[in-house]
């Protein structure tokens, strides 16, 4: 026997190295030999690998520190029947060690006998302790078996019993299976004895379910847990939350007000939801809200502000309801005026004389009265800077309207300078901008633009870059940016409320510059001009020009989800927009309005709305 070894092994071509060796092994994992044949196997030469671990002795070939090596120069070499010998030693050896079992049915999903396999993992599954669980789901995994990983840890959550033991690691398991019925129960249950977990549970949703049928199913467990189980709020909590998720602020209401209620916050978290309804331009929403805190809670320290609240919301339901009803607006300054008979004219009902003067000037053009609110707002006793500011802001724009830009730009400069690098600071910055852009001096407004690109508040970095996109993209080639300027020039008016002039001028830009990367700028804002002044055919013919040429693609979206909600707020042709909505969401995936198209889309296809 040892003359053949050693032919072999010289035909090898390591002629004397094996015969150096000690004759026996047992000198742990640094032995030398031991060493080069971890190599070998490395470098994938499983002959001589096997070759030199078959020489240890049987307990030394199962050890801890060798089997792994020796396991996988057998498999490399296709020898199972040698590899289950190998295994079934080590078992033996190792009775408890369960992770072993794992490995033997792997061996024999190589040899190609799945079903002892199936009976093998089941065996190990049967004798399974709860100490065992965690390193033989981690060897199920390791061998990409993920079903069998979850029926360990399923197996271990039996154990235990107990309904969340091994919670994290199902949830990892269901969500790289994509199997998100599973995970949604699963995450679920992490609030069931621990409401601390919330913040995790949410945080696991939110990156989990994608699709609107994965939201609109958790919702429908939602509710079932919270009738279930109306002694905890933790799923009325989470309810809430999706259904924020979901802007469908009618059933976030309802959960809000359970809450509300049971833990006795005097109307809080409505508001809370009606303020981000508002925010959402979801005006009736937010109006039922603040009516019902009204309501409900007359001594609540929240009351003046619901007031307030309520007919600034009104008054941007009337504003954003084409065209403008000028009778419902002498009706909302009545309110107003109620509020501040009522509530007292004071710093904290300044808002309310903030928002008055702005209706006074950009609605009704009655500027010298806006005015004078604002200077009473600026020069009243203990108003703090924020409120005086916010009212300076609110006087350079009506200089604006006066075509006044050097009285604008001093007040936006003052602010800015009393704000230094804080969002009304940046707010200040952006009008500045904006005012030179009117002007026409795009180099400052650029430079303005470009440090607001950084600015905190994504809403102002997002104004910033759009605008100083447009003034880049369209000067690139002419940089005198003289069809801008007259673009510039047309916003203004819009600014001005200065409708029919402002459509003059956007009719004489697109005949004077034909085929100008301006173009869809220009028709974009004549259809919206068009809605605001009642013209709904006109405009959905002037979106068309847009969505009809593969030129305008990057105002695509936008002209199909604006067409979409004039036929669905305006025309009242449900079924168009429908399909105009359906269209947002499948040719623009990536769109701004996907979140909102949907919500729509589902409203108008008959979907259960709490």
């Amino acid at each position: 026997m040892r003359k053949s070894l050693r032919v072999v092994w010289l035909a090898s071509g390591l002629a004397g190295m094996l015969w150096s060796a000690q004759p026996t092994l047992a000198q742990g994992s640094e032995d030398s030999q031991v060493q080069l044949a971890r190599e070998y196997e490395r470098k994938g030469e499983h002959d001589k690998a096997a070759f030199l671990f078959s020489r240890l002795r049987n307990d030394e070939q199962t050890a801890p520190n060798i089997l792994p090596d020796y396991l996988a120069a057998l498999q490399g070499l296709k020898q199972y029947k040698e590899a289950e010998k190998l295994l079934k030693r080590a078992i033996k050896q190792r009775p408890r060690e369960e992770a072993l079992g794992v490995t033997l049915g792997q061996v024999y999903v190589q040899s190609v006998d799945e079903l002892a396999a199936r009976k093998q993992w089941d065996k190990v599954l049967s004798q399974l302790t709860l100490e065992q669980v965690p390193a033989v789901a981690a060897e199920f995994q390791r061998l990409n078996l993920p079903d069998w990983a979850t029926r360990t840890y399923l197996r271990g959550r039996e154990l235990a019993r107990s309904e969340t033991e091994f919670g994290p690691q199902l949830i990892q398991l269901y969500t790289q299976q994509g199997q998100t019925d599973k995970l949604m129960v699963e995450t679920l249950r992490l609030v069931q004895d621990d409401e601390r977990q919330l913040p995790f549970v949410r945080n696991m949703l939110q990156n989990s379910l994608q699709e609107d049928k994965d939201f609109a199913a958790l919702e429908k467990e939602l509710l079932s847990l919270v009738q279930k189980n109306p002694e905890r709020p933790v799923y009325s909590e989470l309810l809430l939350w999706l259904q924020v998720q979901r802007r469908d602020f009618t059933g976030a209401l309802v959960q809000a007000k359970a809450l509300d209620r049971r833990g006795r916050t005097e109307g809080q978290r409505v508001l809370e939801v009606a303020e981000i309804a508002r925010r959402n331009k979801d005006y009736e929403s937010a109006i039922q809200g603040y009516d019902y805190l009204m309501r409900e809670y007359r001594t609540s320290p929240y009351y003046a502000l619901v007031r307030q609240r309520l007919v600034q919301t009104r008054e941007e339901q009337v504003r954003n309801t084409y065209p403008v009803n000028v009778a419902q607006l002498r009706s909302l300054l009545q309110e107003y005026e109620q509020v501040l008979k009522d509530l007292g004219r004071t710093p904290e009902t300044a808002p309310v004389l903030r928002s008055m003067a702005a209706l006074l000037a950009f609605q009704l053009d009655e500027k010298e009265p806006a005015i004078k609110l604002l200077n009473e707002v600026i020069s009243m006793p203990r108003a703090g800077l924020e409120v005086v500011d916010q009212a300076k802001i609110d006087l350079a724009d009506i200089y604006v309207l006066r075509a006044e830009p050097w009285e604008a730009t001093l007040l936006y400069s003052q602010v800015e300078k009393s704000h230094k690098d804080t969002p009304l600071g940046y707010d200040a910055k952006l009008r500045n901008a904006r005012l030179s852009y009117f002007a026409g001096d795009f180099k400052l407004a650029q430079s303005h633009l470009d440090i607001l690109k950084q600015a905190t508040s994504r809403e102002i970095a997002n104004d910033a870059m759009q605008l100083s996109l447009l003034i880049t993209d369209n000067t690139a080639m002419d940089t005198a940016g003289v069809a801008l300027r007259d673009y510039a020039a047309v916003e203004q008016q819009v600014f001005q409320n200065k409708l029919p002039e402002a459509m003059r001028g956007l009719d004489a830009l697109l005949t004077k510059y034909p085929g100008h990367a301006l173009q869809d700028e220009a028709w974009f804002l004549k259809a919206q001009l068009l809605r605001r002044t009642g013209d709904y055919p006109g405009a959905l013919t002037t979106l068309e020009r847009i969505t009809a040429n593969p030129k305008y693609d990057v105002l695509s979206d936008d002209a199909l989800f604006l067409a979409a909600s004039i036929l669905e707020e305006n025309v009242q042709d449900r079924e168009k927009a429908q399909q105009l909505y359906n269209q947002v969401i499948t040719k623009y995936p990536g769109s701004i309005y996907v979140a909102e198209a949907r919500k729509r889309f589902r409203k108008l296809r008959g979907d259960v709305v709490n």
